[in-house]
């Protein structure tokens, strides 16, 4: 695989890892109530998950246009 679908693609493993460790932490209540969770993990993943996918999408359309100008 190219290092740059690698390089593309690190945000995505990034966001599964957060998506996980959001799991294994899991939430609580504490003894005054008040709800304790690691919630800031959701929208980090889910900002890199779709930042992976854009740059992979990305990356795919130029590596396809580069791939039609040379066979023209």
């Amino acid at each position: 695989m190219k290092m740059k679908y690698v390089i593309a693609s690190t945000p995505i493993l990034l966001g599964v890892i957060c998506f996980i460790a959001y799991t294994i932490i899991g939430s609580n209540v504490a003894a005054d109530g008040k709800l304790e969770e690691p919630f800031f993990l959701l929208p980090i993943g889910l900002l890199l998950f779709f930042l992976g996918i854009v740059s992979l999408a990305g990356m795919a359309l130029i590596s396809m246009f580069k791939k039609t100008q040379v066979s023209n």
